[in-house]
């Protein structure tokens, strides 16, 4: 249930959410800024096919209300951190993918926030 409380870690992860099937159409349509097909770690593709299920389930189990959900949530934002993390300040394409890199830090920054502060009570 969408409460007061947890409501901002839905749109958190909803934005992640969004983001990432953007990068990932971007990919597949290879319209430039698009992200790498691969980096050292692995293919691009997969990894946000991943980090999509996780925020999806993190929203369906609660992201404030469960144990499961909670730790859901927290990975969902350390897994999109790799695609808009403060590393990519130093991207030559910074300054084409500067509104993503922020949206993504400042949701992934609120559910840090209300998932730790959920975690407290």
């Amino acid at each position: 249930m969408i409460t007061l409380v947890n409501r901002p870690a839905y749109a958190a992860l909803t934005t992640l959410i969004i983001l990432q099937v953007v990068m990932l159409m971007a990919l597949f349509a290879v319209s430039a800024p698009h992200p790498p097909a691969t980096i050292p770690l692995f293919a691009i593709a997969p990894f946000l096919g991943a980090s999509l299920s996780v925020a999806i389930a993190a929203i369906i189990l609660g992201p404030t209300t469960s144990v499961v959900g909670r730790f859901l949530s927290i990975l969902a934002a350390l897994m999109a951190l790799l695609s808009y993390g403060p590393h990519k300040y130093f991207d030559p394409q910074f300054s084409l993918i500067w509104p993503s890199v922020i949206a993504g830090q400042i949701a992934a920054l609120a559910i840090f926030y209300v998932v730790f502060r959920a975690w407290k009570h």
